[in-house]
C-alpha cells in the first residue's frame, strides 16, 4: 500500500467503497462542478458531455467569484446549493481540493471526481498530497473517483460527469469499458460510436485513491445494462482482489476482457534459474489472465470488437462455423483466419446444400463457406420481395444440424438513406427480416463486415434500431469469436485460478531457510524429497575415497557434481562430470570437480555430489520464481538445453494441483516427445504432474522467503521420474 498513511486510507476507504456507493456513484442525479468558470475547458467538456447524452438533472456551478459560466448560474459555495448534489466533479487546483471536500462534508455532498494532476504520479511529494486529500475525504464520508480523472458516462442514465468530447449520438448498449487511461475514452467513444457499438458504462479510474479498478468490475458485475466488461489496463494493483472478481464476473456470465499494456523488471535473484528468463512478466501476466478466465487481447479494435461479440450476439456453443458471403475472396480470408483460430468449416447437411442450390445462380456451388456471388445480393426488388440468396441461404443454414453458429457477412448498408423509395423500404424490410430470423434462429447468427471501416450513420441508425451490430473486419471479427469461444469453454471449468479457494496447496511443513542466496544442492535435495518429488539417488562425499563408496551404493555409471551454494552453473567451471563407468574413473572426477570449485573465488566447497547417472528419456524443466505482481509462478517446459532455445513452456500462477500440471504438460509443443514419438518409450503423465505438484508444494512452503526453485533437468523416462539438479534462491528477509 505504500506508505503508512496509504494503509490506514485504503483499510477505512473500504468502508466507503461499496457495492452500494458504487451503485449511487455511477448513476448521479444532479452534478455540481466545483472550480468552473468559462475560461475552463474542462468545464465546458462537461456541459457538453451532459447535453450530448440528455442528462436530465440539474447541472450545477459552484465558483467563488464567478456570476455565470457557460451560460448557467453559479453559486459561491456548496452550502449555496438550494440541496446537496448527487456527485460534485472537481475542477478547482490541487492545493484547493482537500479545502473543496471539507466544503462537501458540510454540504452533504458524498461523491466526487477529482480533476486534478500533481499527486502520486509525480512521486514522494505527489504521494503525501494523495494520501492528505483521501483521509481528508474518508472524515468527510466523501468516496472519490481518480484524482488525475476525466471521469465518467453512463449511457442508460444518460449521467455524463465526463471532461472530454463525447462524439454524438452517444449508444447505450451491453459494452462497460473501464480505462487506467483517460485520454484513451475519446478514442474508445469514437469507434464504438462507428461501428454502432452501445456502451453501457464508460469510465476512467485516475490513480485509484479510492475506487479501483476492481471495484468498479464489482460494481459493472452487478450492473443489469452491462453483459460484458471491458478493461484498459497499466497494472493490476491487487490481484488477490482481481482474482475474486474475475471469478465472479465469470459466474455471473460477465466475461472481462482486458488489453494489458506494461511489464516491469524481473527479480536479479530469479536470473540465477533459467525459469527467471522463461516466466517473463509479460507471460505471467498472460498465464494469469487465462487462468482466471479473463479474455487477453492486443489492441483497442480487438477489445471492442470482442466486447461487441460478446455483449450483443448469441453465443455459440461450440466451433462448428457456417460462412455465408457474396465473395470468393472474403472466404478465403475467413478460412484461413479459422484455420488460425481452431474453428471448424464443416460440409453443409444435404438438405441445406439442396435448399440453398435452389437460390444459387448456376455457376456458384452450395458448399461451406459459401459463395453467393454478386447475383447473390443484387437480385432483390420490391417485386420480388425483400430476400436475397444470401437470406434464402441464412435461412437454411440456421436449421443446419452440422453447424454450432453462422457468420454472417451478408449486411451491406449504403452511407446515406437510398433516394428511391422502394429501394429504401425493401433495404429496411430485409434489415427487419434479419433482425427477426436472427432472432428466432436455433443457433447464434453473426454479422460481420469485410473490413474494420466506420459504418455510416445511416448504418448505425439501422443497426441500433434492430439491436444489432456487425463485427468490424473479417479478420478482427473472426479473432473476437474465437475469443469468445475461449472464454465459453474455460467458463466454470477446473479450479485453476490464482488463489482459487477451492485449491489448497499441498500440505508441506514450512522448512527452515538457512541462507540468504542459493542453497547448498543436498539440502535443496531434502527439501524436495520431504515434498514428495523424486530425486536421483545420491549423497555428498569429502574425500575421493567417499565418493567412489557412494558410487557402488548408488551404481555404476556415476555423476558428479561439486557442492557449492556459491557456484550455481557448475558445468560453466568444469565442477560437473558425467558417465563414470569405473571406481577409478569415479576418483578422478572427484579430484578434478573439487579442484575446479575451489578454484573460485569466494567458493565454499562443501563436497562433491555423487548420484546415479541417467541416460535416455526426455528432461523436463520445473521451476517456481516470484512474479512481482502475483507471486509464486510456475514453469514448466522442455528441459536441459532445449528451455533456452525453444522457449516451449507453459505457466501457472501458483497454488496448482496434479490435474492443474497435467494440463500444462497437454500445452507443450514438445508433448509427443513424451507420448513415445518416434518410438520411443511413453512418459507416465501422471507421475511427472505428481512430482511437479510436489515441487509446486515446496516452494510454497518456503512462503515470502523463495526467490527461485528450480529443477533443471527433471528426469522422465517411461515411469520413471527424478530430479537431477535443483536449485532454490531463498532471502531470509523478504523484500517489502
Amino acid at each position: 500500500m505504500g506508505t503508512p498513511a496509504a494503509a490506514a486510507n485504503y483499510v477505512a476507504s473500504r468502508e466507503l467503497v461499496t457495492p452500494r456507493r458504487l451503485r449511487e456513484f455511477f448513476a448521479p442525479k444532479s452534478i455540481v462542478m466545483v472550480g468552473a468558470s468559462d475560461n475552463s475547458g474542462w468545464g465546458r467538456f462537461i456541459v457538453a458531455s451532459c447535453q450530448t447524452t440528455g442528462f436530465g438533472g440539474p447541472l450545477m456551478i459552484v465558483h467563488p467569484r464567478a456570476r455565470t459560466a457557460y451560460g448557467l448560474p453559479v453559486v459561491p459555495s456548496l452550502c449555496d446549493l438550494p440541496e446537496p448534489a448527487d456527485l460534485a466533479f472537481i475542477l478547482a487546483p490541487v492545493q484547493a481540493v482537500e479545502s473543496v471536500l471539507a466544503d462537501m462534508g458540510a454540504a452533504g455532498v458524498k461523491n466526487a471526481v477529482v480533476l486534478a494532476s500533481g499527486y502520486r504520479e509525480v512521486g514522494d511529494d505527489g504521494r503525501a498530497l494523495e494520501d492528505a486529500m483521501v483521509s481528508r475525504a474518508i472524515a468527510n464520508d466523501i468516496t472519490v473517483l481518480g484524482p488525475n480523472c476525466l471521469g465518467f458516462l453512463n449511457a442508460r442514465t444518460r449521467a455524463a460527469p465526463y471532461a472530454l468530447t463525447v462524439p454524438p449520438p452517444l449508444i447505450a448498449g451491453p459494452v462497460a469499458v473501464v480505462l487506467q487511461s483517460g485520454a484513451l475514452a475519446s478514442v474508445v467513444l469514437a469507434f464504438t460510436r462507428a461501428h454502432a457499438i452501445g456502451v453501457s458504462v464508460l469510465t476512467s479510474v485516475g490513480n485509484e485513491c479510492m475506487i479501483k479498478t476492481v471495484d468498479v468490475i464489482d460494481y459493472l458485475i452487478e450492473d443489469d445494462a452491462t453483459k460484458v466488461i471491458c478493461l484498459f489496463l497499466e497494472e493490476i494493483g491487487d490481484p488477490a482482489k482481481f482474482a475474486r472478481v474475475a471469478e465472479k464476473a465469470s459466474r455471473a456470465g460477465k466475461p472481462i476482457v482486458a488489453l494489458k499494456v506494461g511489464s516491469s523488471q524481473v527479480g536479479q535473484q530469479a536470473a540465477l534459474a533459467h525459469t527467471g528468463a522463461v516466466a517473463g512478466n509479460d507471460a505471467v501476466v498472460d498465464a494469469a489472465l487465462r487462468q482466471l478466465n479473463v479474455i487477453r487481447v492486443t489492441s483497442l479494435e480487438e477489445l471492442l470488437t470482442t466486447g461487441a461479440m460478446l455483449g450483443y450476439n448469441r453465443w455459440p456453443r461450440g466451433r462448428r462455423m457456417g460462412v455465408l458471403t457474396a465473395s470468393g475472396g472474403s472466404c478465403d480470408i475467413i478460412a484461413d483466419a479459422a484455420s488460425t483460430e481452431g474453428l471448424q468449416i464443416p460440409d453443409f447437411a444435404p438438405p441445406t446444400a439442396a435448399a440453398i442450390t435452389q437460390h444459387l445462380p448456376p455457376f456458384a456451388s452450395a458448399r461451406n463457406p459459401l459463395d453467393v456471388t454478386g447475383f447473390g445480393l443484387a437480385n432483390v426488388s420490391a417485386r420480388t420481395g425483400t430476400m436475397t440468396a444470401i437470406d434464402h441461404a441464412l435461412d437454411a443454414a440456421v436449421d443446419d444440424p452440422n453447424l454450432d453458429f453462422v457468420l454472417f457477412n451478408g449486411v451491406n448498408l449504403p452511407d446515406t438513406r437510398p433516394p428511391d423509395e422502394d429501394m429504401a423500404a425493401t433495404l429496411e424490410a430485409r434489415l427487419d427480416w434479419l433482425a427477426r430470423r436472427m432472432a428466432s434462429a436455433p443457433i447464434p447468427v453473426i454479422p460481420i463486415g469485410a473490413t474494420c471501416v466506420d459504418v455510416s450513420a445511416y448504418g448505425r441508425e439501422m443497426l441500433s434500431q434492430r439491436g444489432l451490430t456487425m463485427l468490424g473486419g473479417l479478420n478482427t471479427g473472426l479473432k473476437a469469436v474465437s475469443n469468445a469461444l475461449r472464454w465459453l469453454e474455460n467458463r466454470g471449468g477446473h479450479p485453476g485460478h490464482p488463489g482459487h479457494p477451492g485449491l489448497p496447496a499441498r500440505s508441506v511443513s514450512p522448512p527452515a531457510v538457512p541462507v540468504s542466496g542459493p542453497w547448498p544442492e543436498a539440502e535443496a535435495r531434502q527439501l524436495l524429497a520431504s515434498s514428495g518429488v523424486p530425486v536421483v539417488p545420491g549423497e555428498v562425499a569429502t574425500s575421493a575415497d567417499e565418493a567412489v563408496a557412494i558410487a557402488r551404493r548408488v551404481g555404476l555409471p556415476a555423476a558428479l557434481k561439486v557442492c557449492s551454494a556459491q557456484i550455481t552453473h557448475k558445468s560453466d567451471i568444469g565442477g560437473v562430470a558425467l558417465g563414470l563407468n569405473s571406481e577409478t574413473a569415479v576418483r578422478a572426477g572427484y579430484e578434478k570437480v573439487r579442484a575446479a570449485g575451489e578454484a573460485v573465488s569466494g567458493a565454499r566447497v562443501d563436497g562433491v555430489l555423487v548420484t546415479a547417472m541417467r541416460s535416455g528419456g526426455a528432461e523436463l524443466l520445473a521451476g517456481v520464481t516470484i512474479d512481482p505482481t502475483f507471486g509464486p509462478v510456475l514453469a514448466v517446459g522442455l528441459g536441459g538445453i532445449w528451455v533456452e532455445i525453444l522457449h516451449d513452456t507453459s505457466l501457472r500462477v501458483l497454488p496448482v494441483d496434479q490435474a492443474e500440471v497435467k494440463r500444462m504438460l497437454g500445452e507443450l509443443r514438445g508433448l509427443p516427445l513424451l507420448q513415445g514419438a518416434r518410438g520411443a518409450q511413453p512418459a507416465n503423465l501422471d507421475a511427472i504432474a505428481e512430482a511437479i505438484a510436489g515441487l509446486a508444494a515446496a516452494a510454497l512452503s518456503l512462503n515470502g522467503a523463495l526467490r527461485a526453485l528450480e529443477v533443471n533437468p527433471l528426469w522422465v523416462n517411461g515411469d520413471q521420474v527424478e530430479a537431477l539438479d535443483v536449485l532454490i534462491v531463498t532471502e531470509t528477509e523478504p523484500s517489502k
